[in-house]
């Protein structure tokens, strides 16, 4: 999978489609992300010891890996990610878009 957390990523469809945010929490064996304010669902949360109150909680709600696309800050587009292996043997990942790397 070629997103990480800490990645800034643009959202490709769905309601929330053309917006973008950080990553916060990869999902590999869903295949999903959790991305920063962004795919808000309610969640309906019993009264408990620590939250007597309950009620109608808002949170966020991880979204497909394949809804969202690496986000170039240098082209102010989403791009999709290559590999490359530089000089010293290390494999880097680059922005197919700009050519640049994205991992340092």
């Amino acid at each position: 999978m070629n997103i990480r957390k800490g990645d800034i990523v643009k959202i490709i469809t769905g309601k929330e489609k053309g917006k973008t945010g950080k990553v916060l929490l990869v999902d590999r064996d869903k295949k999903k992300v959790l991305v920063q304010g962004l795919n808000f669902v309610k969640h309906h949360q019993k009264p408990t010891q620590s939250n007597r109150q309950g009620g109608i909680v808002e949170r966020e709600a991880k979204i497909a890996i394949s809804n969202v696309m690496y986000y170039d800050e240098k082209t102010a587009k989403g791009t999709r990610i290559g590999h490359k292996f530089l000089d010293n043997g290390k494999k880097v990942r680059i922005s197919r878009r700009s050519g640049d790397v994205l991992d340092h």
